[in-house]
């Protein structure tokens, strides 16, 4: 389950990280920098924090599957058509990271042994962490802290990940019902403009 999250969590947030890239003008050195730290940032900060070798560093595939995906956005120069904060495919895949980070950042912090609080975090660093470190090296106040439900969603995902080991009832179908319901919920909660209330 872990492997699947992560996976699919990379593809999905490096698309997120390249479509960040060139919104912001950034060369291709830029982009490639920008869709790595969307990608594997997280991972690394929580495999730091659990104390365990980063799983991008001791497994090929992760930085082959980053370059594909920025080969074929490349290829079809799907980034230069209209901006991407409308982009259907630019709001998926950053949906799809998020629960996808979310669910193995959970995973992680409980094959770690930690408790709830120690599973929110891992999911959420995993989440959220390499938005976070890409959007400061490009001066912009991180996504997370602006957009309404995004964290929140990790957070909820962790919860419901820690619940279910609880009652040992996390199997693959649980899992895949969790992703399903909290990347409908983001993209509802994106379209209705749903936030979290101000002070």
């Amino acid at each position: 389950m872990f492997e699947i999250s992560e996976y699919i969590g990379i593809i999905a947030f490096a698309m997120s990280g390249f479509f960040v890239g060139v919104k912001n003008r950034l060369d291709l050195l830029g982009i490639l920098i920008s869709t790595f730290l969307t990608a594997l940032g997280g991972g690394v900060i929580r495999d730091v924090i659990v104390d365990r070798p980063p799983f991008t560093f001791t497994h090929t595939y992760p930085a082959l599957t980053i370059l594909l995906v920025m080969l074929g956005l490349i290829i079809f120069q799907y980034h230069k058509r209209n901006s991407i904060e409308n982009k259907p495919l630019f709001i998926l895949s950053d949906s799809i990271g998020l629960v996808s980070f979310s669910i193995s950042g959970a995973i992680i912090g409980l094959e770690a042994d930690f408790n709830l609080t120690g599973v929110i975090a891992t999911s959420f660093i995993t989440a959220v962490g390499g938005g976070i470190a890409r959007d400061v090296i490009i001066n912009e106040i991180p996504f997370v802290l602006k957009t309404g439900f995004y964290g929140t969603i990790a957070i909820l995902i962790a919860l419901s990940v820690y619940l279910l080991e609880m009652f040992s009832l996390l199997n693959l179908v649980t899992t895949t019902a969790l992703f399903f319901l909290f990347l409908t919920l983001r993209l509802v909660a994106f379209y209705k403009k749903w936030s979290i209330p101000l002070i």
